[in-house]
């Protein structure tokens, strides 16, 4: 894959760019106490739980930060890695690989991460990046799908960083690419790179693969939040581009939290289903996660799981996220480089272009 970068013949250094990659966040340990630190920025955020403050914070502190702490640990332990969070492992080998792309182009620009909720946060990053003599930045989220609750509380925290700054940084934002051509490219390669190692489903029988994306509250929907709508045009194109239909590729919502109603269908009663009416296996990629973590590789790869197969289903596979998969990496060039046009950080005696 090999894209075109415009870039003007004359130098801008003293314009440096940067590209810093936001995720939702993690635990800095998979502790009690470290969890509770989490899931209490997390849950206190207005645009995760719109509920006011002086009715859900006594229920956050009193109730579900007691509970889940303990529980929630025991599940980030169960998939912690040597060299820490799978989200942060796997983020940070995407801006290694991001950044050797950019640089094989000689595009030079900085590339890092931050954390929406944990470390690194997004206000420490931009004065970081600052720091290091930074004046444009380029947002761009690891959500695919645009939502209030993800991708706009990310940029929330980035223009409030903004609001403290005398002298500002340039900022660009990467609202959604939920039908980027790339994205869908590179998940389409991920799904066949899985078949040509552990074979295909074999669709005549009746085996399935299951689309699952995190779920939100359908009140988002009716508020209009874009997130379901770009959940499932997500879903047509990458369907499509395996070349299976809608009965074969079905789509579902994972991660619901609370009583009230969430986008369906849900996913493990789904899977659940499908194992009770005799499907022999499932295939799950969770297409709205670009990187693997605890909704990921616990919640699907060991709970969904179990429910599928004590449900009587044979066969379950769990195909990995895109993580730092060539294709992906190939993709997140081609969107980032797309966005940077007219931001040159060096210019080149001739138009570069990443392959």
């Amino acid at each position: 894959m090999r894209f075109d970068l415009e870039l003007p013949s004359q130098p801008a250094t003293s314009h440096r760019v940067a590209v810093l990659l936001i995720n939702l966040g993690t635990p800095d340990a998979p502790t009690p106490r470290a969890v509770r630190r989490y899931l209490a920025q997390f849950l206190s955020d207005p645009r995760v739980v719109e509920i006011p403050a002086l009715v859900w914070q006594p229920v956050l502190r009193g109730l579900i930060l007691p509970l889940r702490g303990r529980s929630s640990a025991r599940k980030y332990a169960s998939v912690w890695m040597q060299e820490g969070s799978p989200l942060r492992v796997y983020t940070e080998k995407q801006v290694e690989a991001l950044r050797t792309l950019l640089h094989a182009n000689d595009y030079p620009v900085i590339v890092d991460y931050a954390m929406r909720y944990g470390t690194p946060g997004i206000g420490a990053m931009l004065n970081q990046l600052k720091l290091a003599g930074a004046e444009r930045v380029l947002l761009m989220p690891m959500y695919p799908q645009y939502s209030s609750s993800t991708t706009a509380t990310a940029f929330d925290a980035a223009f409030a960083a903004l609001g403290r700054m005398r002298n500002q940084l340039e900022i660009r934002t990467v609202r959604h690419y939920a039908d980027h051509p790339a994205y869908i490219g590179a998940l389409a390669e991920q799904v066949r790179a899985y078949w040509a190692v552990h074979g295909t489903p074999n669709f005549a029988s009746g085996d399935k693969v299951i689309l699952s994306f995190h779920g939100v509250p359908k009140r988002t929907l009716d508020l209009g939040d874009p997130y379901h709508g770009q959940c499932q045009q997500t879903a047509a194109m990458l369907t499509a581009a395996l070349g299976l239909t809608a009965t074969e590729c079905l789509v579902t919502f994972q991660s619901r939290f609370g009583r009230a109603q969430w986008l369906q269908p849900y996913t493990a009663p789904t899977v659940r289903e499908l194992g009770a009416a005799g499907v022999r296996r499932a295939d799950v990629l969770c297409p709205g996660f670009t990187a693997d973590c605890l909704e990921t590789i616990e919640e699907i790869g060991i709970e969904v799981r179990d429910e599928f197969l004590h449900a009587g289903g044979k066969e379950f596979h769990r195909i990995p996220c895109l993580n730092a998969a060539p294709a992906w990496i190939a993709a997140l060039g081609e969107i980032v480089a797309q966005q940077l046009q007219g931001w040159p950080a060096h210019a080149p005696a001739a138009a570069g272009a990443l392959a």
